[in-house]
């Protein structure tokens, strides 16, 4: 199979937040794989968390687990007639690539890095753009994400009265809505779904049929022992740095993910960031006081069993 990207039916426009162009930005630390063959279907819904789309539906957003059940890779899945696109983390792109290669086996598929034709590209706060060699998809994780986009290297959404945007910028719209992203909110390797609030998210489907590490994962979903979260964090000055644990009186109950513009994200124990706020002390990082922020789509149980949204 060819490497080159083909050019994919026009898609409709897709209205993001509210009326107008939206801000754009290229996302340099995305690689997009295509998948393609008879198997496609089959092979993909036997690895990921939630089954691949078919031509038609939506985009849908998922992992490939270890056996343990931890998350691996993350990624994008959307169909154009046969086949399906990934839109996954550069930096894991080799290891990404190997790992589908030794499940292959004999199936009747083929997996191509065609990042060297497409960009990734989100949009936010308007409408994403239309074209006919590209891909639009609305983000599926969480209301108001925006859309984003496969794109050929020649189109530029700027020449359509899109606003450009840094990759910075983006990630201060998803960092203020509190959702995460692996290895900036939490470690592949060494992460359950659940920590990385991929139950909350739509990363999870848990009626579909088998799929590596399912075992697991089910069992946390139906026991109820997730124990730790990615929530959101608040804070005013100076952000604390990256992988800076998280404090409540000598006690460490979390690690610090991305920050911007006094927000950011923080995996912390639930319980223990219930008896901190019980105790009524200072919640700190970097030695930079936090206030625990519950992310507005999540449903799961809170410290303070406040409503969503509140602050602990």
């Amino acid at each position: 199979m060819a490497d080159a990207f083909s050019p994919v039916r026009p898609w409709n426009r897709i209205r993001c937040d509210v009326m107008g162009h939206s801000s754009f930005a290229i996302l340099s630390d995305r690689t997009v794989f295509r998948v393609s063959g008879a198997d496609t279907h089959h092979f993909l819904d036997g690895l990921a968390t939630v089954d691949a789309p078919r031509s038609g539906e939506a985009a849908r957003f998922g992992a490939l687990l270890s056996p343990q059940g931890k998350i691996l890779f993350e990624f994008f899945m959307v169909a154009d007639g046969d086949d399906v696109f990934l839109d996954t983390p550069a930096e894991l792109s080799e290891a990404f690539l190997k790992r589908l290669s030794m499940y292959k086996l004999r199936a009747n598929v083929g997996v191509a890095d065609v990042s060297n034709a497409l960009d990734v590209a989100v949009f936010w706060k308007g409408e994403a753009p239309e074209g006919p060699d590209m891909i639009v998809f609305s983000d599926p994780r969480a209301p108001g994400l925006g859309a984003r986009a496969l794109l050929t290297k020649a189109e530029d959404p700027g020449a359509a009265g899109f606003a450009k945007a840094t990759e910075a910028d983006y990630h201060a719209h998803r960092i203020a809505l509190a959702v995460p992203e692996g290895g900036k909110d939490y470690p592949f390797g060494d992460t359950f779904p659940h920590d990385a609030d991929y139950d909350q998210l739509g990363a999870v489907d848990f009626k579909k049929g088998c799929f590596v590490g399912q075992e697991v994962v089910s069992r946390m979903e139906h026991r109820g022992t997730a124990r730790k979260r990615v929530v959101g964090i608040s804070f005013d000055g100076a952000a604390p740095a990256a992988d800076a644990a998280v404090v409540a009186g000598e006690k460490t109950i979390g690690t610090i993910g991305s920050t911007a513009g006094g927000r950011g994200l923080a995996m912390v124990r639930l319980d223990r960031a219930a008896r901190a706020v019980a105790d009524g002390g200072a919640i700190t990082a970097d030695g930079v006081t936090l206030t625990l922020v519950k992310p507005e789509w999540a449903r799961f149980d809170w410290p303070p069993s406040s409503g969503s949204g509140e602050a602990a």
